[in-house]
Parts: C-alpha cells; structure tokens; sequence
C-alpha cells in the first residue's frame, strides 16, 4: 500500500486534512491530495490562466486507465497558472522562469501501459521522484518555495 495524505495551505501554513477532503478555503489557497504515491491533485486557486487543477505523478485518467476519471490535462495551461499563483505569493518574481521550472512537474495524460519498466531497466537508477509521488510532491512544494506539510516530509 502506498501512501495518502490530504492537505491545504492557506493564510500562510499548511492544515492536514481527511483524505480528499476539500472545504472551502480563503485565496490564495494550494490543496493537494496524494493517492497511493501514485496521484498527487493540486488544486489552487486563484487559477489565473490555469483550470485550477493540476497532478503530479500520474493523472486519475491514466492510473485508472478511464478517460471520465478526469478532465484532459494542459500542462502548459497548468504551469501558467501555478506560476501565476506563485508570483501573488512572490511579489511578482520570474513568472516565466518559474513556469518551465514548475513544467517539469506536471502529469499529462499517457498510455498506461508507457509506465511499465522494461526487465534490462535498472531499478537503482530510476529516481525516487519518478516512483513515489510524495517525493515528487515534495520537491514541487519546494519549486514552488512552500515548505513541506508535517506528515509529508
């Protein structure tokens, strides 16, 4: 079993939720649920030029293998937004820089069967980010000059 955890930063501090649990929070607002290392949800709000939703690791449509277990992902759209929101926290920043650098992050939706390892692949050099989702979540958090809820670090 892997991991789960659900939790919101809001007014400057992070709150451990139930799992997936979404009350409504005051912007600017990060939620993120993580499903079984496999599927970190990033909700935020504002979206500014994003949907508001973004995922991490891989997304419900691709881990369910259901295209109606999520909206088709943009992940330029995403990191826009995210970006976006990163620079109301930020006083403006680099907007752009921090868009490709969150980029790297996100999910699109894949083949699922693209995920599985080929037998001469050596495991010991996949990273730790690419197999658990909470490491990846992590260092998104990091990107995105947050610190690291308590339970996740």
């Amino acid at each position: 079993m892997g991991f789960f955890g659900t939790y919101a930063y809001e007014h400057g501090s992070w709150k451990t939720l139930s799992e997936g649990e979404l009350p409504p929070l005051a912007e600017p607002f990060l939620w993120i649920d993580i499903h079984d290392s496999d599927i970190t949800s990033v909700v935020y709000a504002p979206a500014g030029t994003g949907s508001g939703v973004a995922y991490l690791g891989l997304t419900p449509r691709t881990y369910f293998e259901n295209p109606s277990a999520s909206d088709p992902t943009d992940v330029l759209r995403e990191a826009a937004g995210l970006a976006e929101w990163w620079g109301l926290l930020n006083s403006g920043g680099d907007v752009p820089a921090k868009q490709a650098e969150l980029l790297a992050f996100l999910a699109e939706d894949e083949d699922p069967n693209a995920f599985e390892w080929a037998e001469s692949e050596d495991v010991a050099e996949i990273d730790d980010g690419e197999v658990f989702v909470e490491v990846k979540t992590r260092r998104f958090l990091a990107a995105l000059d947050l610190p690291v809820p308590d339970g996740l670090s």
